[in-house]
């Protein structure tokens, strides 16, 4: 069976949708071509999000990034499209993701962008003695 690139989430119900919690994804392998040069840019993806009612599954998650390969995109345009396609998909209470981008050129790139669902708000941080 191959696999392909797409740009199709799959989503899954929240196991616990009464619950504020975090799910945190590594991505370590994206890439995607510089809309200039046609070079590739490799960067770790790290997405975290609290679920309201969908969880996003992981396979079509990387199947997702992985339909950047071939495309030409600037560093900031690909993490708010990527952000905004998983808003879309599974509407969490909370999504941040940072995409860090490996040196080109001299230069490192971070870009980091966020939405929170209207009405929501993050717990307080506890400290423990």
């Amino acid at each position: 069976m191959l696999t392909t690139p797409s740009k199709e989430f799959e989503t899954f119900a929240n196991p616990q949708p009464d619950r504020d919690y975090t799910i945190r994804i590594r991505i370590p392998e994206f890439t995607c071509l510089c809309p200039k040069t046609g070079q590739p840019d490799f960067a770790t993806m790290h997405l975290e999000y609290v679920p309201d009612r969908r969880c996003v599954e992981l396979k079509s998650l990387k199947l997702y990034m992985w339909s950047y390969r071939d495309q030409g995109a600037f560093h900031e345009a690909v993490t708010n499209q990527i952000l905004e396609d998983l808003v879309a998909a599974c509407a969490p209470r909370f999504m941040r993701l940072r995409a860090e981008f490996n040196v080109r050129g001299g230069i490192y790139t971070t870009v980091i962008a966020e939405h929170r669902a209207d009405g929501w708000s993050a717990p307080p941080p506890v400290t423990l003695p």
